[in-house]
């Protein structure tokens, strides 16, 4: 028996999208990638908000929610750990940047299996390293998951050292943003504190619920040099859960109490996180 088809577009099983797809000529559109277990997806409305935010910056049409679960559970149906990439573009248009007056948006919903949440690196953490690259500023995209991932593309490029898992990423002033796939957080002085998104950067929604879980943690410009007298840093991923950070280049990490306790929460949320 034939394995199920695993991208839908518009609401159909396709293979194929137009050349002329604003999408492919220009990035022009979102992404959302969302974990699913068994059928179900905790992060859900956390991803819809984002996505809704995201059409409207760009001045895009906002699809259905329910329409997006309905084929989201359609291309994942049979794979108990699945990640769904949903994918919204402006649609076809003419040639040239000026958008089309009325756009008709091009959806994707595409299904793969999702990466197991165990392992040494939930226990022990994983080896990181500082990227050449700098994310530039652009407060009109800063926070939304738009299609243009070339600066992190570039910046994946730059090791292919295996046991190094990510790569951390700055600003031109040397703020620190993310992880190239990742967000990242620091116990700082026994404070929890994330970087500020305002300029640059994607605003996950791990990180939007470890915010929520987290009443006292704050959100301000942190450098490269406050990370080193970090007592605890992590990464978060819908996809990837929290992963423990043990090493930045030549800064040794040790996974605390923090970076536990949220790992417990994550797996009350429902993902199957192991530490070994």
């Amino acid at each position: 028996m034939p394995a199920p088809m695993r991208v839908w577009m518009n609401g159909a099983p396709a293979t194929t999208v137009s050349v002329l797809d604003r999408g492919l000529s220009y990035g022009d559109g979102l992404f959302e990638t969302i974990r699913f277990e068994r059928g179900g997806a905790p992060l859900w409305p956390r991803h819809m908000q984002r996505l809704a935010e995201g059409c409207g910056r760009l001045g895009l049409p906002a699809p259905e929610p329910a329409q997006l679960l309905h084929e989201a559970l359609a291309v994942a149906d049979g794979l108990p750990q699945a990640v769904v990439r949903i994918t919204l573009t402006r649609g076809q248009g003419e040639r040239g940047y000026a958008p089309p007056p009325l756009p008709r948006p091009t959806r994707i919903v595409a299904a793969f299996d999702a990466p197991p949440m165990r392992g040494e690196g939930y226990a022990l953490g994983i080896r990181t390293r500082w990227c050449e690259l700098r994310l530039a500023p652009q407060p009109r995209l800063a926070g939304i998951k738009h299609l243009n991932r070339l600066e992190q593309v570039l910046a994946r490029a730059e090791w292919r050292d295996p046991a190094i898992q990510e790569g951390l990423l700055r600003d031109p002033e040397g703020h620190v943003v993310s992880a190239t796939m990742a967000n990242v957080f620091a116990v700082i002085g026994g404070v929890l504190v994330t970087p500020a998104l305002d300029r640059c950067g994607v605003a996950g929604v791990a990180r939007a619920e470890i915010l929520a879980a987290s009443p006292d943690a704050q959100v301000r410009p942190l450098r490269e040099e406050a990370l080193r007298d970090a007592s605890e840093l992590f990464l978060s991923s819908s996809v990837r859960g929290i992963l423990p950070v043990q090493a930045v280049d030549d800064t040794v990490y040790v996974p605390g109490p923090v970076t536990r306790a949220l790992q417990r929460h994550w797996r009350g949320l429902g993902f199957p996180m192991e530490q070994a």
